[in-house]
């Protein structure tokens, strides 16, 4: 009998552990479950965010279209040329818009993306000759920001907005000596006489650096003549113009580099006549942002250092 008593409670003793063994399986794909659930409702609650945070609807009455352009000129930044074009076609498209406004807040960045942005502005211009264009400086439009600015039907600043800056560089490091203190040798094999350009882990190869100054040199030329061809008769164009220098709102207003103090609201209201102001600037996801510059990182990878700039 105590035989049959102890095997009928060992016997409930293994069920109630089965019991318990399989609750807590259950539990943790529950959680599992849970967790995956979690995530794609997140998944998906962003790319919603992403869809709702671009430009402002299209409006069905007459207002002044605007669009900024914030921080530095660059692709997969926020002032990339794909957005700027994108809320700028955006804008222009609009039969309501009668005019639009080009804020600008940047120290400047790519040649290249400012010179697309700066030629759909001119292209825009164009195709819709009755909507003007006005760009409007915040704190800063240095550099590829003026760039930019150049192709706008006149330029409004703040007296302390800082304008100008209008030069290029090419930025790095050196390491040589470095190396030598530590005693680290420099093993670099190349196909070609100049794949190794400006490597910062080499001496300076002087007609490299010729060549490199040459470029720099081609493009200052491109980016003066395009603020030339911006600003006409209306630049007062002085030594030290094209040298990189930069001004005040005020200055640059003596200097024919801008016309007239004014904010975007003063813009809209007094030059557009169209006080409501809508916003078409395509703004950045947080998809955007956590999948953003895979391809600029790779290509800095493969040539460290080595940028154009205008800034």
């Amino acid at each position: 009998m105590a035989e049959s008593d102890n095997w009928e409670r060992q016997t409930l003793e293994k069920v109630a552990l089965a019991a318990v063994t399989e609750q807590r399986r259950a539990r943790k794909w529950g959680i599992f479950f849970k967790i995956i659930g979690f995530v794609y409702l997140s998944f998906i609650l962003i790319m919603v965010m992403g869809l709702m945070n671009g430009a402002d609807l299209p409006s069905a009455k007459t207002h002044t279209a605007l669009v900024d352009l914030e921080g530095v000129i660059a692709p997969g930044n926020q002032a990339s040329a794909e957005r700027m074009i994108e809320g700028l076609q955006a804008a222009f498209k609009n039969k309501h818009a009668k005019g639009v406004i080009l804020r600008i807040n940047s120290p400047g960045g790519s040649p290249v993306q400012a010179g697309q942005i700066n030629d759909e502005i001119k292209r825009l211009r164009t195709k819709h000759p009755t909507i003007p264009l006005y760009a409007v400086v915040e704190d800063i439009c240095a550099s590829g920001g003026y760039y930019v600015a150049v192709a706008a039907d006149k330029i409004y600043v703040d007296k302390a907005s800082l304008v100008g800056s209008i030069g290029v560089l090419m930025d790095g490091f050196g390491f040589t000596g470095t190396m030598d203190k530590l005693g680290v040798e420099r093993r670099l094999m190349t196909a070609g006489d100049n794949k190794g350009f400006l490597d910062p882990f080499s001496p300076v190869d002087p007609r490299q650096k010729e060549h490199a100054q040459s470029m720099l040199s081609e493009i200052h030329q491109q980016f003066i003549q395009t603020v030339k061809k911006g600003r006409g008769a209306r630049l007062k164009e002085t030594e030290g113009m094209f040298s990189g220098l930069i001004w005040t709102g005020e200055r640059s207003i003596a200097l024919g580099m801008a016309d007239a103090i004014g904010s975007v609201e003063y813009v809209a209201r007094e030059v557009v006549k169209a006080e409501d102001i809508v916003d078409y600037t395509p703004r950045q996801s947080l998809a955007d942002r956590f999948a953003k510059r895979f391809g600029t990182a790779a290509a800095e990878a493969v040539l460290p250092g080595l940028s154009t700039q205008l800034r």
